[in-house]
């Protein structure tokens, strides 16, 4: 399976400055281990599009990864703010971001677009919000049927979109479990995809009701990366870690602290320390 590689090996193929970088996965499944690899290749000017941007994106956009960011809530899930994209948008620290924000709805139909080949989505939506007040990508048309009035938005179309996911076989196919956010419009609507998993297996085996099979034909680069979604969870193989996120406000709150936290953690590690994490977190579970 020739798609199969190391972590380092997809970014260094895949992820190029100034490229739109779509790191996807709702509450679970968050690529970490990739955009930790992303932060050590020292990619820079990316626009960063994510339905949630919480901690991974705080770090890619604390690192200077990060030149503009496109979204539709953003924060420390149960806990506050993202202390280092706050200080970018108010400070221009390490470097200005700039800000594209929509609703879940738009983000999720705008996907859909773009894996669809079409250049905007339309859908029913802002009735009454002000963020097409200060998003001029945010329009009104003008159903040519109906005449109803709806939103449309820009179709996305990443450059490259990287998930993580439970298992790939060796013919390349990937299976995700569990809560399914966008992940698979994210990878159909990009021109290139990397897809971390804890294994790669002979035969995905029994599937739970509730799964996604991308076939291989989606996909650019494999890379195994056990753990590679921590805090976050990986449903079937570790809990999330919600001490992590908690702890992560006190961390990126003062630079020093968050300059010293990712030397030692992002930029002297390696994906391996992954697994650690989870099997820490799986004896936990037991």
């Amino acid at each position: 399976m020739s798609r199969v590689m190391s972590l380092e090996e997809a970014v260094e193929a895949n992820v190029r400055d100034g490229d739109t970088v779509a790191m996807e996965g709702f509450t679970h499944l968050i690529p970490h281990a990739a955009g930790h690899e992303v932060i050590r290749q020292r990619r820079k000017r990316l626009t960063l599009v994510r339905m949630t941007p919480d901690l991974i994106y705080d770090q890619l956009v604390g690192m200077g990864c990060a030149a503009k960011m496109v979204f539709s809530w953003t924060g420390n899930p149960g806990v506050g703010s993202l202390h280092r994209v706050r200080d970018a948008v108010e400070n221009g620290w390490p470097r200005p971001l700039a800000l594209e924000e929509h609703s879940h709805a738009a983000m999720a139909n705008a996907y859909e677009a773009g894996a669809a080949g079409l250049p905007c989505a339309v859908f029913r939506g802002y009735i009454g919000a002000d963020l097409p007040k200060v998003n001029p990508n945010i329009k009104t048309i003008s159903c040519p049927f109906t005449g109803q009035s709806l939103s449309a938005v820009p179709a996305l179309r990443p450059d490259i979109a990287i998930i993580h996911a439970q298992r790939a076989d060796r013919s390349g196919n990937v299976l995700i479990e569990g809560i399914i956010g966008v992940q698979k419009e994210a990878v159909l609507a990009a021109k290139r995809s990397i897809v971390t998993v804890e294994e790669i297996v002979d035969d995905f085996g029994q599937r739970s009701p509730n799964a996604c099979i991308l076939p291989s034909w989606t996909v650019t680069a494999i890379a195994e990366v056990p753990g590679g979604a921590f805090p976050s969870y990986a449903f079937g193989y570790y809990k999330r870690d919600n001490a992590f996120y908690t702890a992560w406000d006190a961390i990126a709150r003062d630079r020093d602290s968050f300059a010293a936290w990712m030397k030692a953690n992002v930029l002297e590690k390696g994906p391996e320390a992954f697994a650690a994490h989870s099997r820490k977190r799986a004896m936990a579970a037991e």
